[in-house]
């Protein structure tokens, strides 16, 4: 894993957050899935982690976002162990294998829009509900989900609130749930949500 360091003090970012919690959970030859690909940084980081016995799959609907994320993937040799599909993650239940559903070990979400896209292109509450419901099917126990939400754009904040909301009803008996946010800046920095089953 790598941590953003600055004079040997690791950064307290989202998803720098993000990754931290999610390796102390997976092994090397699990079966994980980030639902937003993105530019590839935390399918990068999701194949790392599981290594060459490992299998990641990776959803977006931008066929800009797939193809950045091929490409980071090739220029570090990491296509042999992942799975890129151009979808909604609101589509994972029926796109993975029914024999990995309660197998998934760790499932990422990088919420609101892509790094150097288009703007307006953004993930909405309606399908990251969805997702997050059939994530909750698909998670193995011990599994974590992890959910970077952004505030800063148009839609953010009240996607935000819906994480906060799907996690914060989740029975306690079943799931262990956190939220991480910077309290002394400003208040549409990035929100990290946990869930683990149990």
């Amino acid at each position: 894993m790598q941590l953003d360091t600055n004079q040997n003090n690791i950064s307290f970012s989202a998803v720098t957050l993000s990754h931290l919690y999610a390796s102390s959970v997976i092994r090397p030859n699990d079966v994980v899935i980030d639902a937003t690909c993105g530019n590839g940084n935390d399918t990068i980081f999701l194949t790392e982690a599981v290594g060459n016995g490992g299998k990641v799959y990776g959803f977006d609907i931008q066929d800009i976002a797939i193809e950045a994320t091929h490409k980071a993937l090739s220029a570090k040799s990491l296509l042999q162990q992942t799975e890129l599909l151009l979808q909604s993650h609101d589509e994972m239940l029926s796109s993975i294998p029914s024999s990995y559903h309660g197998k998934i070990r760790c499932i990422m979400f990088n919420l609101g829009y892509l790094p150097g896209g288009d703007k307006h292109q953004i993930t909405l509450p309606s399908s990251t509900l969805e997702a997050l419901q059939q994530s909750l099917q698909l998670l193995d126990v011990g599994g974590l989900i992890s959910i970077c939400a952004y505030r800063g754009h148009d839609g953010g904040e009240e996607e935000e609130k819906a994480v906060e909301t799907f996690c914060s009803q989740l029975p306690k008996q079943s799931y262990n749930c956190i939220k991480t946010e910077h309290i002394n800046e400003q208040p549409n920095r990035p929100v990290l949500y946990c869930i683990q089953k149990l």
